[in-house]
């Protein structure tokens, strides 16, 4: 049995392995988020994964003798959302295949990461890398970000369910609608006309390629087969805008209401990505198993549907508004 340094130096060694090119030395960035994802879980292995965290870095803080700055961190420290998320859930697995080797309590699991992060903080410092302030300042804001999401996607399904499904007869159809519109819409709210581009031809703009591809990565990891038919059925340029608009109007309240708990209400990007990560959360949860509610080929282009038809339908009335002035 490896004892506790080198299980952790056998994790920090697992969590290199995960950065896209490790042949040109060490993404510092890429790896804190990793960690982060890895810390996520931690903090899920508990009854209270907020309050955890919370725990989580005043023990950071403790064995690095450093304060925790929970102050916002400046938009270019880290990545944009979609990827924090993608990274985060990166670390989330890694942390999930180690804890099958650590048949131990999750405070036991949590004491072994706190020897990677402590090690690699102080190294990172003496190495002239990055001061470890920082480096903890890095984390915890990616930690906060992978933790909200996956709240979010939960909460924000089960608020569809329960108060859709349950109380005014709503499908798991109308319900990926749902979620996937609404993303698509607070992604255009959270550009301005330049950046909200009408789709050219049959491509699809890079910013709204980077919210499909949360929502896609999310059904996937839930057990949805991979393909390319999430754009099978699209509708053409030259069809009429057709979003959603009831069904955005059912669920966007009790969104909004969840965004203002999570502290999330200023931020329509960070919104967007919740929104796509609990949309494909929710085509997992009709397309899942040997007897699916609404077979995947149809659930995917449903919510890929949604999300592109409600992103027009902004994107169109912000162009509108700019050709008046």
């Amino acid at each position: 049995m490896l004892n506790k340094p080198e299980m952790a130096c056998r994790f920090y060694t697992a969590l290199q392995k995960l950065c896209e090119c490790p042949e040109q030395g060490v993404d510092i960035i890429q790896i804190i988020q990793h960690m982060g994802g890895v810390l996520v879980e931690v903090a899920l292995l508990f009854d209270d994964p907020a309050d955890a965290f919370d725990g989580c870095f005043v023990k950071l803080a403790g064995r690095l003798n450093t304060p925790i700055n929970r102050a916002d961190i400046g938009s270019s420290a880290l990545p944009p959302a979609h990827v924090v998320d993608s990274e985060t859930e990166r670390g989330r697995t890694a942390a999930r295949i180690f804890l099958e080797d650590w048949a131990d309590c999750p405070d036991a699991f949590f004491d072994l990461v706190a020897t990677m992060i402590e090690d690699v903080a102080g190294r990172w410092e003496a190495d002239g890398h990055m001061p470890k302030a920082e480096m903890i300042h890095l984390l915890y804001t990616a930690t906060r970000m992978g933790l909200s999401y996956e709240i979010a996607a939960q909460e924000l399904c089960d608020i569809v369910i329960e108060n859709h499904v349950a109380q005014r007869g709503w499908s798991l159809g109308d319900c990926i609608g749902a979620l996937s519109a609404v993303a698509g819409r607070r992604l255009a709210q959270s550009l301005n006309a330049q950046t909200c581009m009408i789709f050219q031809g049959s491509a699809v703009p890079e910013n709204l390629d980077c919210i499909v591809y949360v929502m896609t990565k999310e059904a996937v990891r839930l057990g949805v087969p991979a393909g390319s038919d999430w754009r099978f059925g699209l509708a053409a340029n030259d069809m009429p805008v057709n979003a959603p608009v009831q069904l955005i109007q059912g669920v966007e309240p009790h969104c909004e209401e969840f965004f203002g708990m999570m502290q999330m209400h200023d931020d329509f990007y960070m919104q967007a990505v919740s929104l796509a990560k609990a949309a494909g959360r929710m085509v997992a949860v009709a397309s899942g198993g040997d007897l699916p509610e609404i077979e995947p080929a149809i659930a995917k282009p449903l919510a890929m549907s949604a999300m592109t038809e409600s992103y027009k339908f902004v994107c169109i009335d912000h162009n509108l508004l700019s050709a008046h002035h």
